[in-house]
C-alpha cells in the first residue's frame, strides 16, 4: 500500500494539532482528513474507508472509545489509534481490548506519528500479499512448464496470462538457470501462434564470419526464420552493438532496411541486468525499445526457496518417468541442506542434483551422502552456525 493512496482520518477537538498533523502528513505525501469532533468523523467513516483513523479519547460529542466501536462496526479492516493525553492511560489500555491497534500520548513529535502509520501500513501490505499468494496458491503451483508457488512466479505467471495471445515483443532478464527460455515456451505454447514455429537463436557467434555487408542479410534470415511462430533470441547482449543497431533498424522498418518486416513475435533474454546492460552500452537503446515491449523478470532461486520443494517433487516425478524407478522423497537432513543452499545455478542446478542422484543409484529416498560436495560443505557451514 503506497503512501499516496492510504487514507487517514485524525480526530482531535484541538483545532491546533489538527493543522500540525494535516500539513506534517500532507508534506510526507498521505492523504489525510482531519475533523475536529465525533459525529462529523463517524460521518465521513461511514462515506468511505480509511486505512488508519486517530482519535482523541476525550471529545465533547462522540468520544474516543464510542467511534473506535462504531469505526470496528461499519469499517472493521481499518485501524484505529487512540490519542491520549496524561492521565488516560486506563482508557487506552481498555482501548486496546476493544480493539485499538495502539495508542498515541499527547505530547507526541510527529515523527513518531510517520513511524506509527509506515508500520501499519507494512503491516497491512504483508498481509494482502499473503492473501493474494494464499488465492493464487490455491489456483495455480505451476503454470504450463513453470512450477513454482512464490508471490515473484506469480508475477510472471499473470504477465504471460496478459501478453500471450497479444503480439507484444518480450525482454526477459534473469541469471543462468532461472528458465528464461522455458518461460518463452510458455508464452509461446499458449499462444495463438502456437501451431507455427519456436526458432531459438543463439546470439553469441550468430555472425561470426559474416562480412559488414552480409550482416544485414544474415539478420533477415533469422528474423525471417520463425515466420509467424516466436522466435526466441538468447543472449542478446552477446550480439556486437553494430548488430543490435542494425536489428533495430531492421525491426522498425526504417528506410536503411529493405524488405517487410516479420510476421514473428519476438522474445529475447539476457542473463545481464537490463539497466546497467544499458547505461554501459552493452545493450542498444534503440533495440531495447523494440524488443521490451514486455519485461519479464525470472527470479534467482535463492529468492524463492518456498518453491524448492514443489520443484524437487516436480524432477523426481520426471526422472522417476525416465528411469522406471521409484525415488519417493528427499530424506529431511538432506532437505535442510537444500534449503539452506543458496544455489549459484539456480533451478537448472536443482535439476542437476536431482538428476545425479538418480544417476548415482539412490533408491526410494536421497540422502545427505547423494548430495553434490559443495551443497554437502555449505551444508555443513550453515549448520555450524
Amino acid at each position: 500500500m503506497s503512501t499516496s493512496h492510504a487514507e487517514i482520518l485524525f480526530v482531535d477537538d484541538d483545532r491546533t494539532i489538527l493543522e500540525l498533523v494535516r500539513e506534517y502528513l500532507a508534506e510526507i505525501g498521505y492523504r489525510v482528513d482531519v475533523v475536529d469532533n465525533g459525529m462529523q468523523a463517524l460521518e465521513r467513516i461511514k462515506a468511505q474507508a480509511y486505512a488508519i483513523v486517530f482519535t482523541d479519547i476525550k471529545m465533547p460529542d462522540i468520544d474516543g472509545l464510542e467511534l473506535l466501536s462504531a469505526i470496528k462496526e461499519y469499517r472493521p479492516e481499518t485501524e484505529v489509534i487512540i490519542v491520549t493525553g496524561h492521565g488516560s492511560m486506563e482508557s487506552a489500555i481498555k482501548a486496546m481490548k476493544f480493539g485499538s491497534y495502539d495508542y498515541l500520548q499527547k505530547p507526541f513529535k510527529l515523527n513518531v506519528l510517520k513511524i506509527l502509520i509506515d508500520r501499519i501500513l507494512d503491516a497491512k501490505k504483508l498481509k494482502q500479499e499473503k492473501i493474494v499468494l494464499k488465492t493464487r496458491v490455491k489456483e495455480r503451483h505451476r503454470y504450463d512448464g513453470l512450477v513454482g508457488i512464490s508471490l515473484k512466479m506469480q508475477e510472471v505467471y499473470d504477465t504471460i496470462d496478459r501478453i500471450r495471445q497479444t503480439g507484444a515483443n518480450v525482454l526477459i532478464e534473469g541469471e543462468s538457470g532461472t528458465g528464461k527460455e522455458l518461460t518463452a515456451h510458455t508464452i509461446h505454447r499458449l499462444s495463438d501462434r502456437s501451431r507455427n514455429p519456436f526458432v531459438p537463436v543463439v546470439c553469441k557467434g550468430l555472425l561470426k564470419g559474416a562480412a559488414a555487408d552480409g550482416m544485414a542479410q544474415r539478420l533477415r534470415e533469422v528474423l525471417h526464420s520463425a515466420e509467424d511462430g516466436t522466435l526466441f533470441l538468447d543472449d542478446i547482449c552477446d550480439l556486437p552493438e553494430s548488430a543490435q543497431a542494425l536489428l533495430a533498424e531492421l525491426l522498425g522498418e526504417s528506410p536503411a532496411a529493405a524488405g517487410p518486416r516479420p510476421g514473428a513475435r519476438l522474445i529475447a533474454c539476457t542473463n545481464r541486468v537490463v539497466r546497467e546492460a544499458l547505461a554501459k552500452g552493452v545493450l542498444d537503446k534503440g533495440l531495447h525499445g523494440c524488443l521490451a515491449e514486455v519485461f519479464i523478470q525470472m527470479p534467482p532461486l535463492k529468492d524463492r526457496k518456498e518453491d524448492i520443494c514443489l520443484l524437487i517433487n516436480h524432477f523426481l516425478d520426471q526422472f522417476n518417468a525416465k528411469s522406471g524407478k521409484k525415488v519417493l522423497a528427499v530424506a529431511p537432513e538432506a532437505m535442510d541442506y537444500l534449503l539452506s543452499y543458496n544455489w549459484p545455478g539456480n533451478v537448472i542446478q536443482l535439476e542437476n542434483v536431482i538428476e545425479r542422484a538418480f544417476a548415482l543409484g539412490v533408491e526410494l529416498v536421497i540422502q545427505i551422502e547423494d548430495l553434490p560436495a559443495e551443497i554437502k560443505t555449505a551444508g555443513e557451514i550453515a549448520r555450524m552456525h
